[in-house]
């Protein structure tokens, strides 16, 4: 009985490695070294963001949203203005500095990461970081985890609660757009050039031309440059960023802390399906005593008719 226990351990050892062995391999992201330095881009300037709306009104077409500020529970819960119905929309600020009233509309979406939390975090492959820049989401592959939602620094995966189906919910970075040779639907209905859309490095060297020749105009810091490892969209603004809601973040990437998520997650699966093999071992280990001892009951009391017929 001492050999069939430590079998069964290894056993639960090998099942449990090889559980978490595929989640090590989905969580991989795309290093520096391999991700094309094509990457494209976003400059959000919000000195000239006016706070139109046609931005949201080209997405929701586009996409075929039904749109709304708050839609869902879990726009409640972030505290952000995006929805599984929403994924992009102009937040007011009204931010009084050096004596004046700035009125600075801040344009939220998923910021495209270029070392994403929510990729690293899926454990089976649903959101993958595109050569382009896009992180995209397959829904044939989601699992409803919500692990992304978690990882994420921005609070950007939203979840469709409401459906009996339900999906994880983002800006795409119009990549069935981009494959058609079009910039993104918000880029493309933006009235003011608040939304410049290229190659990234390029719209990196433009942001630092613009602060550089406007140093009164705009404060010293592209953010999505460098937070978190860059980010797809970057933005330029008149007032420090932390005070329009920005999450100040590092510059190193988020993946490390996304990847325990999902590791200790998995983890728990293997150590309940180990658990339930445990079970099912002592269970028939004991069936099989049982029915020994019933079987050995009739033979028992055959012996000792014989004996007494002898």
């Amino acid at each position: 009985m001492e050999l069939d226990r430590r079998k069964f351990l290894q056993v639960c050892g090998i099942t449990a490695g090889a559980m978490l062995l595929p989640c090590g391999i989905a969580n991989a992201s795309p290093s520096s070294e391999t991700r094309s330095t094509g990457s494209k881009g976003m400059l959000v300037d919000l000195t000239h963001c006016i706070g139109c709306g046609w931005c949201q009104e080209a997405c929701s077409q586009w996409n075929d949203l039904k749109g709304g500020q708050g839609t869902d529970q879990e726009s409640e819960k972030s505290g952000t203005c995006l929805s599984a119905e929403t994924w992009t929309l102009p937040e007011l600020h009204e931010i009084e500095r050096d004596g004046q009233l700035h009125r600075v509309f801040v344009k939220r979406q998923c910021m495209h990461c270029q070392d994403p939390a929510c990729v690293s975090a899926c454990p089976v492959g649903a959101l993958q970081k595109l050569e382009n820049g896009a992180v995209v989401y397959d829904c044939s592959r989601c699992i409803g985890c919500r692990y992304c939602m978690v990882a994420c620094p921005f609070g950007v995966p939203k979840f469709e609660w409401a459906e009996a189906l339900p999906r994880i919910r983002k800006c795409t970075f119009c990549v069935d757009r981009q494959e058609m040779g079009m910039e993104p639907a918000c880029a493309a209905a933006c009235p003011t050039g608040a939304l410049a859309f290229g190659d990234r490095d390029a719209l990196v060297a433009e942001a630092e031309s613009r602060i550089q020749a406007d140093p009164e105009r705009y404060i010293p810091h592209i953010y999505g440059k460098e937070e978190v490892g860059g980010t797809s969209w970057m933005y330029l603004s008149p007032v420090p960023f932390e005070e329009l809601g920005f999450p100040g973040l590092k510059t190193e990437p988020v993946t490390a802390l996304s990847e325990a998520v999902a590791t200790y997650g998995s983890a728990g699966v293997a150590a309940s399906v180990a658990f339930l093999l445990g079970g099912v071992y002592y269970l028939s280990g004991g069936r099989r005593k049982s029915i020994h001892f019933e079987e050995s009951v009739p033979d028992q009391e055959a012996s000792e008719e014989e004996e007494v017929v002898s």
